[in-house]
Parts: C-alpha cells; structure tokens; sequence
C-alpha cells in the first residue's frame, strides 16, 4: 500500500480488490451449482455442458466488449452495466422455467465476469505499473471467492439439497454488494484511452511467427482442461457414487486453496527459476496428477490427487502468457488473436463432456481430458525446445 500516495488510489485499489474477490464467487458458483440446477431443472447432459459453455462465450464478449463500451460510456457506466447482470443471473436461474431463461442466465454470468476481469486488471495495472506483486495479489482474491462459496453451499444444503435456493439467493445479494462496490469506486476517465496505440511493426506479423501458435495453442488446451474439470467435477464425483454431495462441494474448495496456493508458489519461484523449466515442470505436474484423479476410487486419494492438480494446473496460463510479451508489443492485434483463440478451449470443452457423458456416461466425459492434458504437454515440451533455441528472443 505503500506504493499508492492518494487515499483515493487506496480506496480504489481496496474496493477492486473486494470486488475481485466477490466476482470470484460469483462467477465459479456455477460449477458448484449445476448438480442441483440439473436434478431441479430435469437437465440432460448436453443443455448442461451447453450452458457451462455459454459462460465461456458471455466471459469472451464481455472481455471485448467492455474495453469497447468503455469508450463510449466511460469505464464506470460500462462495469455498472455488464456487473448488473450477476444479479439478474441469479434472479433468472431461481424463477427461470425454461431453457432459455437458463442459457441467458448463464451467459450473463460470463458477461458480468469477464468485464470484472477486464476493469480490475486495467485498474491495478494503472495504480501499480510494473508491480507484479500487486497483480497477484488481486487473482488471489478471485481463489479466495471461489473456493468460499462451495462450502457456504455445503452447509446450507448438508441437510437438505433443496436450500441450494437459498444458496442463489445470496448470491444475488452478493451481485448487488459488487455492483455498490464498483459504483463508491473512484474511477478517472482518461481520454487518452480513446487514441490507442499503433503497431510499429504491423498488426498480423504475428502469423508468421511460430511463437504465436505455441503459446496460443498452449493456452486453448490449458483452458480446455481447466474448464472442463472446474465445470463438471461436481458432476462427476456426484453422479459416479464416487463422493457425496456435501464433499463433493468441499472438494471444489480444495482444488481452489491449491490454485491459490499454487499461484502464490509461481510467483515466489518467477524470480529464482527460469519460467520454461517452471513450466515443464508444471506441465509434468498438470497430467500426472489428472491421470492420478481420474484413476482414483477411495476419499483420500481422490483429495491428494485434487490438491496436485490444482496446485500443478495454477501457474501454467500466467506463465505461458508471459512468453507472449514481445510478441504483443510488437503487434497490436496479436493478443486478440491469441485470448480470442485460446478461449474456445473453455467454450467447446464442456459441450463435448457434455455430449460424451449423454451417449455414454459423465465418467467417460471426463476421461476424455485425458487427450487434451497430454495435447497440452506436448506443446508445453515444444515451446521449452523452441525458448532454447531462440534465447535471443527472451533475453538469453
């Protein structure tokens, strides 16, 4: 804090990060959630995969789409707008009897999170440039929400699965405390956003670099394999008689503590290791322990296997990005590229599960993200050889 000089900027920055925290919550509840929408819904496999999916894209428009608003209605209009929809989310899953109302909701969940992302990363970037700890520390806050939900919703419903209701219901009044929270947020419009910036080098150069496909695609089956594990692993423990209910829930929690822990260690360990060789050894991490999760039967390995993934999978996408960073200075559209790209991973995974758990059963849905954590390896093994060779490129 010492860092800031106004009480306004601190105020700004403690009110982001209390958001932050809120919009992990909020938007991770989902995954927790979706047994019961499903049991209370009369959901097949596939619609609930789709709308896991929809996530995905509202999260993908709104990561766009707000930068864009922005420039028309200021950053404080558009994150009040796109937030407003995480309690209207809520409000149509608990009243909405209809699939589409169902698909909307979820749609607008990944609408209010992705535009959250985009203002709260934008907010501490300009208070802190240059300060990765500052960085950190506001993704730490999202582990936080998200691993704090999942047991509010155990003990809520350990007696009776219907109060998941009640669970929605807090959520709602936690969209609300969000939205309050972005609204008494000091926020100065700069005009000079508007301008932007212009490439030096071209906007599509990037296309002939082989870096751009390494990261990108390391990127998409990284998010495949996390979106598809986060959305469907409550179904999966639940559905196979695997876990019970309430300990599925608790599960969904440990695997959230690990990522944060997990994001904790990788910072610690940026400084003092080289980022390929913490990445390989993520890599090697992120498919042993999936194997070892998928392959698990009793309460105890099923934890351990749990605790490695999460903690292996946490610092594979910050890292992997961090490789891009003269590839996006040197263009300016190759980001787009690369995040628009990558996030198709979490968009068509959970369909897929969903697809393969409907002609088959969840079991072999979630089997088959076995091929895309080996994928993902492959091309993580790939981009060590290419760093190797090209050092020049990294600052070696």
């Amino acid at each position: 804090m010492g860092y800031l000089k106004t009480a306004e900027e601190k105020k700004q920055l403690v009110f982001t990060y209390l958001a932050f925290m809120l919009n992990g919550m909020l938007a991770l509840s989902i995954g927790s959630l979706l047994p019961f929408i499903r049991e209370a819904k009369g959901l097949g496999y596939v619609f609930a995969g789709t709308i896991v999916s929809l996530h995905s894209v509202g999260n993908l428009l709104s990561s766009f789409g707000a930068g864009t608003i922005s420039v028309l209605l200021g950053r404080k209009r558009s994150i009040l707008l796109f937030n407003a929809c995480y309690a209207l989310s809520y409000l149509l899953i608990i009243y909405g009897n209809h699939n589409v109302s169902l698909a909307l909701a979820f749609l607008m969940t990944g609408l209010a999170r992705g535009a959250s992302s985009n203002f709260g990363n934008y907010t501490v970037n300009n208070l802190a440039p240059g300060r990765a700890g500052f960085l950190n520390a506001l993704h730490a806050m999202f582990s936080v929400g998200a691993f704090s939900f999942p047991i509010f919703l155990t003990v809520i419903t350990r007696t009776n699965s219907a109060r998941w209701v009640v669970a929605c219901y807090f959520l709602v009044a936690m969209g609300i405390l969000s939205w309050l929270l972005y609204f008494f947020t000091p926020v100065t419009e700069n005009p000079k956003e508007k301008a932007g910036k212009k490439a030096k080098d071209g906007n599509f150069g990037f296309f002939r670099e082989p870096l751009f496909y390494l990261c990108t695609f390391t990127l998409f089956f990284y998010l495949c394999a996390e979106q598809g594990v986060i959305g469907w692993l409550i179904t999966y423990f639940v559905d196979t008689g695997l876990l019970g209910s309430s300990l599925s829930q608790l599960m969904a929690s440990v695997l959230w503590i690990m990522i944060l822990a997990g994001r904790l260690t990788a910072a610690g360990l940026s400084g003092k290791l080289k980022k390929e060789k913490l990445l390989f050894a993520m890599g090697i991490g992120f498919v042993c322990f999936f194997f070892w999760l998928l392959f698990s039967k009793n309460t105890a390995f099923i934890v351990m296997g749990i605790m490695g993934f999460g903690y292996s999978m946490a610092g594979i996408y910050p890292a992997t990005v961090s490789f891009c960073g003269k590839l996006i200075q040197k263009y300016s559209m190759a980001w787009s590229f690369i995040l628009t790209v990558a996030s198709f991973g979490s968009i068509l995974m959970p369909m897929i599960i969903g697809r393969i758990a409907e002609s088959v059963g969840i079991a072999y849905g979630m089997s088959s993200i076995v091929v895309v954590v080996l994928i993902d390896l492959a091309l993580i093994i790939a981009l060590n050889l290419y760093i190797r060779k090209h050092p020049e490129e990294f600052g070696g």
